[in-house]
């Protein structure tokens, strides 16, 4: 008895399973299909990030080699690169000419490119403060004080990664505003500030004395 029992379960249940797959046989094998096609497209793309990363990797180092033939030669080949490159790439070979530009001395093209990378809203936003502090920094003798002090100002919060030197750029240009207190000020919470680079500490404390003294 126990055995017809089995065998009309077993019955019951192919017939289930073939009324369930008439009724839902092609979504469950389109989604068959879809995990396949998904997985091996997944793999495909991942496979052609990847080449994509090498090649964009080599031809930055590429351009970047193109400096021992001369700064000149290095910027061009660089903006060359940028021109053409996905936006985190092309804002690292930004960054490599405008610190070519500089060593040549040619300070306001360096901050125009800094500008650049600083403006782009598709760029990091940590790699945009850069630029925004990088391009300060070429303005700092030149700029007007109180303007590139206003551009530091989101800089100098406790979260951000460059607060240390946007401050210690503050203070630098409030001095050539002639505002000696706020950038004596400055300098003491910069040497007074445990988590500040030793060389900015150091640098602080004795800007800080000397314009203690006026």
């Amino acid at each position: 008895m126990s055995d017809i029992f089995r065998e009309v379960d077993e019955d019951l249940r192919r017939d289930r399973a073939e009324h369930v797959f008439k009724q839902y046989g092609g979504y469950m094998i389109a989604a068959a299909v879809a995990v396949v096609v998904g997985t091996g497209g997944y793999t495909a793309w991942r496979n052609w990030q990847q080449n994509k990363q090498q090649q964009d990797t080599a031809a930055l180092v590429s351009a970047i080699s193109q400096t021992q033939q001369g700064p000149e030669k290095g910027v061009e080949a660089l903006a060359a690169y940028a021109g053409g490159a996905e936006v985190r790439m092309a804002a690292l070979a930004q960054f490599n000419a405008a610190a070519l530009l500089v060593r040549q001395g040619k300070t306001a093209d360096a901050a125009t490119v800094y500008d650049g990378v600083a403006a782009n809203g598709s760029v990091d936003p940590a790699y945009r403060d850069l630029a925004t502090l990088l391009g300060a920094m070429q303005r700092v003798e030149s700029g007007d004080p109180a303007q590139l002090a206003a551009k530091l100002a989101p800089l100098t919060a406790e979260t951000s990664p460059w607060r240390f030197s946007a401050r210690e750029l503050t203070a630098v240009l409030a001095l050539r505003g002639g505002d000696t207190a706020k950038a004596r000020g400055l300098f003491q919470q910069l040497a007074d500030d445990a988590l500040a680079p030793a060389g900015v500490r150091s640098r602080a404390a004795d800007l800080a004395s000397l314009y203690g003294k006026t």
